[in-house]
This record gives C-alpha cells, sequence and structure tokens, in this order.
C-alpha cells in the first residue's frame, strides 16, 4: 500500500493510473480537490477495490495521521501543491499554506507514525517529495543546466514556497532520519493538463478560434517533460533512490515558448485543419510579460541515469504529438474543466459529504 497526496492533480493523477496499471499494489489517494484537482481524470478506476480516494487537504493532520494509522502505508509520495506561477503572483497566500504549511504538518504526521513502525518497516519506508526545476531560479543563455547541487534562487511566490518545502524535507531526514527522497523535475506536459498552462491553453484557445497569448517575445527556455515519462523517473526513484538524496528529472528537451506554439499549431493544421484554411499561426498574440519572468529553466538528469539508469522514453517530438491528440479524442474532458462542472463530479459519484 502506498499513500499519495495530491492525486487528482494533473501529475498526480497520472501517477496513480500508471501505477496501478503496472501493479497491484493499492492506493491511498488524498486530494483537496482545489480547483486543479479533478476526479474525472481518476474516471477508469471508479470502482476499482486498488483505489482509495479521500477528499481531504494535507494541512489536516489528524486526518493524515488516521490514514496512516489506517492504511499503514510503506511510502508516501507527495504530489500535492499549488503549482501556478501566475496564480501565486495574484495570491500567494494559498501557495503559503499549501506548499510550506501544509507539507510540515504531512511531514510532522508522517514522522510520528514512522517513529511507532516496528525497526523492518523503517527499512522499507519511504517518503518521496515531488518538486520543480523552478526552485533554482533563473539561467541565462549560455549557463550550464541546473544540477541536484545548483543555488536555491526561487524568483515567485510559488517556486519560493516550494523551495521552503524542499528545504523542511531535507531537515526532517538530517534532523529526525526520516527516509526521504526529493525529485525536481522540468516543466511537465500530457494528458490531464489543467488549460491555464502553456501547452493546453494554446490547444484549447486554438480549436476555439481564440487568441494564442504569449508572454513578451516568447523566448523564455523550458525543459518539457512528457508526464508519464516523470512517473517512471519517480517510480525508479521511490524502487531505488539513495535516502536523503535529490534527483533532478529531465525531458532533455529545452524550447522557447514561441518554438512551442509554433509546433502546436503546425500538429493542429495537420490533425484538425481549420475551415478557413489557415494556419492556427494566425492566431498568436504577444501580451505584455509577467512579473519576475524567469529566461530559462535546464534540467542535467546525469544523475538519475548514472544511478538509476533512468532517461526519458519521449522525445519532444513524440510526446507532444500524443499530448494534441489526446486532447482532441477528449473534448467532453476538455469542456467539463474549461467550463467548471467537472467540479461537480464529487456530489455526483462520492455523495455531498465525500
Amino acid at each position: 500500500m502506498i499513500l499519495v497526496t495530491g492525486g487528482a492533480g494533473f501529475i498526480g493523477s497520472n501517477f496513480v493510473l500508471d501505477w496501478l496499471a503496472q501493479s497491484a499494489e493499492p492506493v491511498v489517494n488524498l486530494d483537496a480537490l482545489t480547483y486543479a484537482g479533478n476526479l474525472e481524470n481518476l474516471a477508469t478506476l471508479q470502482g476499482d477495490p486498488r483505489h482509495c480516494f479521500v477528499h481531504g487537504d494535507i494541512g489536516d493532520s489528524k486526518l493524515v495521521s488516521r490514514l496512516l494509522a489506517e492504511h499503514r502505508p510503506r511510502a508516501v509520495l507527495n504530489f500535492a501543491a499549488e503549482s501556478h506561477v501566475d496564480r501565486s503572483i495574484h495570491g500567494p497566500e494559498a501557495f503559503i499554506q499549501t506548499n510550506i504549511v501544509g507539507s510540515f504538518r504531512l511531514l510532522e504526521a508522517v514522522r510520528e507514525f514512522y517513529g511507532r513502525l516496528p525497526e523492518n518497516a523503517k527499512n522499507a519506508f519511504r517518503f518521496l517529495h515531488v518538486s520543480t526545476d523552478e526552485v533554482y531560479g533563473s539561467l541565462a543563455s549560455d549557463d550550464p543546466a541546473f544540477t541536484e547541487t545548483s543555488r536555491y534562487e526561487p524568483n515567485s511566490p510559488y517556486s519560493a514556497s516550494k523551495a521552503a518545502s524542499d528545504h523542511l524535507v531535507r531537515a526532517y531526514h538530517h534532523t529526525y532520519g526520516l527516509p526521504v527522497l526529493t525529485t525536481n523535475c522540468s516543466n511537465n506536459y500530457g494528458p490531464y493538463h489543467f488549460p491555464e498552462k502553456l501547452i493546453p491553453l494554446v490547444i484549447h484557445n486554438a480549436l476555439a478560434g481564440k487568441p494564442l497569448p504569449i508572454y513578451g517575445d516568447g523566448r523564455q527556455v523550458r525543459d518539457w517533460l512528457y508526464v508519464k515519462d516523470h512517473c517512471s523517473a519517480i517510480r525508479r526513484v521511490l524502487e531505488a533512490g539513495r535516502l536523503g538524496e535529490t534527483y533532478n528529472v529531465g525531458g532533455c528537451n529545452e524550447k522557447t515558448n514561441l518554438e512551442v506554439v509554433h509546433t502546436l499549431c503546425d500538429m493542429l493544421d495537420e490533425l484538425r485543419p481549420r475551415a478557413d484554411g489557415q494556419s492556427y499561426r494566425t492566431q498568436i498574440t504577444f501580451v505584455s510579460d509577467r512579473p519576475g519572468h524567469d529566461r530559462r529553466y535546464a534540467i542535467d538528469a546525469t544523475k538519475l541515469a548514472r544511478e538509476l539508469g533512468w532517461t526519458p522514453a519521449e522525445t519532444f517530438a513524440t510526446g507532444i504529438r500524443k499530448t494534441v491528440q489526446w486532447y482532441l479524442d477528449n473534448p467532453a474532458w476538455v469542456e467539463n474543466v474549461t467550463s467548471g462542472a467537472y467540479q461537480q463530479w464529487l456530489g455526483k459519484h462520492y455523495g455531498e459529504n465525500a
């Protein structure tokens, strides 16, 4: 049994789906179902006895402690986080509460649980914390990629809150002996991505005939990681990572935002052409840059490859094609997310008191 927090979000739900597709080991899935948590992501698991969904917050110490005592998981994987930079700029308090206070309370509950385990169970137990490359700050165009020893220089309330949670996880290992692992990933993309982020937003707006907004000059560089590659990396770190260590997870795909949008437009021109025969590129619109916009992120995942033998299976070309096709094949999911109808899923399928 494993406990996954934030397992109804984008990366968390992909992880849960992939885990249960490859393993008979059950999952307890704790998610607060804030705006980006979506139980429709997990619709295929409805009625599956291996999946136990619990509606709740990692900051609810009593709930987390009860779940740990009842289910006695061999591992806790923490995906729960507020994760959108733009939202953190306009409303930072939620990021402080979830990413810092929530992580602290989760760690405290896990520490208490771990302390009561028999020695053989302690040796097998793991706490895996999922984080981001944004904690390292911004790179110049000719700087080497981030490594696990790169200095933390967060530049947004989001990345600062994630940096704080990373530091707490490290402290709980060195102070209390909690067997922790941390992963810092680059920009994820793939199925079930909430359409406020660049790739799903562009796909949705393009098909709706709306402008495709690009911040500033569009030359900001990100390393793009297909979400299922990320999930496989997390499974590998959980399986064989060295305790107390951090592992950077990257896709080896540095692209400017403008390159990404052009790729999406060209792919949609091929797979779902506009009725007027024009390219979706004509919908591109440049908008004012956001405050403190980091110029470049890049991940050096050499440590993960060297120690654990992991490398991404998808190139950007293969991963982005799978992603676009998924959105074209799942218009009902997109419609429910963009209309807010997905938020009715909890009451409909789990009862009003779920």
